[in-house]
């Protein structure tokens, strides 16, 4: 195995902790979801179509997520009634999704939640602290864009 240089190893282990922040943020999103009846994927899907009805590819690119795995959400969602496929005049077959009154309502619940519970997680952090975090993770994102591990 190859061996990591110093800025490398730094970049790795901030990854690790990445994974295992993204790891807590889902389990945390499953358990604020869950009285709702939703999970953090559906949750995710729910509030990136509230405002603007979507298509699963818009939706997918918004949140950074494979388009496949948007639709297996979005299909449980209207299986569920807590979201509806409308036509899209922009496309015949992309359909747009969009949350149902019981979607909005059950959306409505988890913000509810997560907004009580961000609130005191905020407490316990140095504001500047998220914000250079917060900053940061950006230009990782955009460096991840700008330089894939393979051909795509």
């Amino acid at each position: 195995m190859e061996e990591l240089s110093p800025r490398a190893l730094a970049l790795s282990e901030l990854i690790i902790g990445v994974f295992r922040a993204n790891g807590a943020l889902i389990a945390a999103g499953d358990d604020l979801a869950r009285p709702a009846g939703l999970t953090s994927a559906r949750w995710q899907v729910l509030g990136v179509v509230d405002t603007e009805a979507r298509t699963v590819a818009d939706a997918a690119r918004l949140m950074g997520l494979r388009r496949q795995s948007v639709q297996q959400t979005a299909d449980a969602l209207v299986r569920d009634g807590l979201a509806e496929l409308r036509d899209n005049p922009r496309h015949r077959r992309a359909k747009l999704i969009a949350p149902t009154p019981a979607g909005l309502r059950a959306l409505a619940d988890v913000e509810r939640r997560h907004a009580e519970w961000a609130d005191r997680l905020a407490a316990r952090l140095d504001p500047d602290a998220v914000d250079a975090a917060r900053a940061l993770l950006d230009t990782l994102s955009a460096a991840i864009e700008q330089e894939p591990p393979h051909d795509r």
